[in-house]
């Protein structure tokens, strides 16, 4: 055999030494003879003798060495082959096609069969190594590892190629062909490793905090005899339910707590979906208000940074909060999971923070030179009307302003006209992000209206042009925020981004002044965003909309501008008839979009439209736009539609929300919306 020859070869080489070392003899003999011709003789003499006994322990000995060392050779092979039957990892040895050739014991041991039964297919003992796992390139140096799992056993599966023509003799090879492979795969049980990573998981600490929502607005909604019960019976409710976890609980203030416990007993939360929520929701001791709850919990993934876990915890309640409290947030590294958040936020009584949040602004603006204001894409009336507002601001205290709006909707072209060509304005209000980007400065202030998501926005590469960046939204956050925001203002109680401006302009000016166009815009704003005052409205959207109607907006005139067409209206209608009531209780349609300027606001009519139809609960309509499917979600009350849409990665209030699918169907995106809705329905989410 070719190993044979080979080894032959180099024995020889070693046996040959003591010759080529004679060579030096040689010359050493040499120059004896020029220094000393009887020495050189002398020593010509021992050479001889020395090459004859040489060569004659070299032909004699030499057929006994080479038969002792190629013997040896082949009994260490021998020995090689025994320690690995004997091995104790499982071992086997397939071909290209994945039929086993041979395995060791413990493989034989581990897959419980005999050597006999053992020349199978590999994927019919482990169905996850398939043959597409063999095709092993030359980037992953012929090994790869994979994971599996099978009979309850957890493996790590090493598969190495080989190179027949290596492994055999030249002659065999031909036959076979070089680029025949094979496949050596070791199997190491890794169960016990990967229960404890998961006990150790288990016991590590998480830290939450507890925050009562509306403490001030409960005990004044409660006869002053009833409110230390009422305090007790919530630190009652809230205690039991942590001690149920095994928690440690410390209450921090009147309104707020911190729990610690181990992650296991989060994992029992989880799956009872807070239901402290609920239970402490449903006090009702002559309380007006009902007491709600805001949970947060953060966790860091493969760590035991506690500090880190408590930082968590308060962005989770940051977002908790913004959301509008009444809900859990489990923040675990930049993975988020919301639970709650069922009823709807309670408009506020004190307007302590919009004061607060206005001179804010106001110092703000005060030092720089320009303000640039954008809202989301596709923008709706109301971040129109709310751009318009900030503009107004901005041109009071002698700043240059400009909106950024790329495309014009059939729902902000009938306020754009009042200003476009008009010579009250400048000819430079309206920017798209070409022109904003060239005018952004270090001096410039970009302010966020009717959004608080970056994506979202017109043009997010604005955001990281300055530095000073303020954000005023009334959507609810979700786990993308814009970053660094110098001044971020977000009430998810508030009706609309424009109630939010109309309030911000009374508390920036002694005497704020709107100019009739503008005030017709953000009364719009309000309008549309409420359904005609009927969602979302509460006492400070009715004054919002009465400063506005004092400063020159007319309600007959606004409902002129935004009238629909007969054609409009006949694909609104198209719309609602073509409805699908899914589940008895919620209304699935899909607006055309041939002929329709905006198909995304028509899915927004056709969404509210559909609510005043019996027993719907929430409505959910489609449009297409170019490649993308805009979804526009309504509800009543009792359904929030903002936790169904966040499931496509989409938001907004409780009761309007929406979201966008790419690369789908009309009919893949209304049985993704079926599922979500069949899932919470079957969950006792609704």
């Amino acid at each position: 055999m070719k190993e044979s020859k080979l080894l032959r070869r180099e024995i020889e080489k070693y046996l040959r030494i003591p010759f080529i070392m004679a060579i030096l003899l040689v010359v050493m003999n040499i120059v004896i003879y020029f220094c000393d011709t009887g020495s050189g003789v002398i020593v010509s003499i021992f050479i001889l003798l020395y090459l004859a006994v040489a060569c004659g322990l070299y032909f004699k000995h030499k057929p006994n060495i080479m038969e002792d060392l190629v013997a040896f050779s082949f009994a260490h092979g021998s020995i090689q082959s025994t320690l690995i039957k004997e091995l104790t990892i499982p071992y086997t040895l397939v071909d290209a096609k994945g039929r086993i050739l041979w395995s060791n014991k413990a493989f034989c041991e581990t897959v419980k069969s005999d050597q006999q039964h053992m020349r199978k297919h590999i994927q019919n003992i482990f169905t996850d190594i398939t043959l597409e796992l063999l095709e092993i390139d030359e980037a992953e140096n012929d090994f790869r590892i994979v994971h599996i799992f099978q009979a309850d056993r957890n493996f790590r599966v090493e598969i190495r190629k080989v190179e027949i023509g290596n492994l055999i003799g030249q002659e065999l090879s031909e036959d076979i062909g070089k680029d025949d492979l094979l496949f050596a795969i070791y199997l190491y049980d890794e169960t016990e490793l990967i229960q404890s990573k998961e006990e150790k998981e288990k016991v590590k600490l998480v830290a939450g905090q507890i925050y009562i929502d509306n403490y001030e607005e409960a005990m004044e909604s409660t006869e002053e005899i009833r409110r230390s019960l009422l305090v007790a019976l919530i630190e009652r409710k809230i205690t039991k339910y942590m001690q149920s976890a095994d928690a440690i609980i410390k209450r921090l203030e009147k309104d707020k707590y911190i729990f610690v416990c181990q992650r296991q007993h989060l994992e029992q939360l989880q799956q009872g979906k807070f239901s402290l929520l609920d239970e402490v929701r449903s006090i009702n001791i002559g309380n007006e208000t009902p007491v709600t709850l805001s949970i947060s919990v953060g966790i860091v993934p493969d760590d035991d940074n506690y500090t880190r876990a408590y930082e968590y915890s308060h962005m989770a309640m940051d977002l908790a909060l913004g959301r509008g409290g009444d809900q859990a947030v489990v923040k675990q590294g930049d993975k988020i999971i919301y639970y709650g958040g069922k009823t709807q936020s309670s408009e506020k009584g004190t307007r302590v923070k919009a004061r607060v949040k206005a001179h804010a602004l106001k110092e703000l603006l005060m030092n720089k030179d320009r303000v640039i204001i954008m809202g989301h894409k596709k923008p709706d009336i109301d971040c129109l009307g709310a751009g318009l507002g900030i503009y107004r601001l901005a041109t009071m205290m002698e700043k240059k302003a400009h909106i950024v709006i790329n495309e014009v909707t059939s729902s902000v072209r009938p306020a754009m006209n009042s200003f476009i060509g008009n010579p009250n304005y400048p000819d430079d209000l309206f920017f798209n992000s070409e022109q904003a980007l060239e005018a952004v400065d270090p001096d410039t202030v970009v302010v966020v209206v009717d959004v608080n998501r970056p994506s979202y926005t017109e043009c997010e590469e604005l955001l990281s042009l300055t530095k000073n960046v303020v954000v005023i939204d009334h959507h609810r956050q979700s786990g993308e925020v814009v970053e660094h925001a110098i001044l971020s203002y977000i009430e998810p109680y508030a009706s609309s981004a424009c109630e939010m401006i109309a309030e911000i302009l009374q508390y920036s000016m002694d005497k704020p002044k709107l100019r009739p166009a503008e005030a017709d815009a953000m009364y719009a704003g309000i309008l549309v965003d409420t359904d005609n005052f009927v969602s979302k409205t509460g006492v400070r959207t009715f004054e919002a909309a009465a400063f506005l109607r004092k400063c020159g907006a007319d309600m007959i005139r606004v409902r002129k501008a935004y009238r629909s067409d007969m054609e409009s209206y006949k694909q609104l209608s198209e719309g609602v008839a073509g409805a699908e009531i899914y589940l008895d209780n919620f209304a699935i349609s899909e607006v055309p979009t041939v002929g329709v300027d905006s198909p995304t606001v028509l899915a927004a009519k056709v969404a509210n439209d559909l609510l005043d139809v019996g027993d719907v609960r929430a409505s959910f309509v489609l449009s297409r736009v170019d490649d993308t499917i805009y979804i526009s979600a309504r509800s009543i009350d009792d359904v929030n539609v903002q936790v169904i849409m966040e499931q496509f990665g989409g938001g907004g209030h409780g009761t309007v929300a929406g979201a966008q699918l790419s690369d789908v169907t009309m009919e893949e995106a209304k049985l993704r919306i079926k599922d979500v809705l069949l899932h919470m329905w079957e969950d006792g989410d609704f």
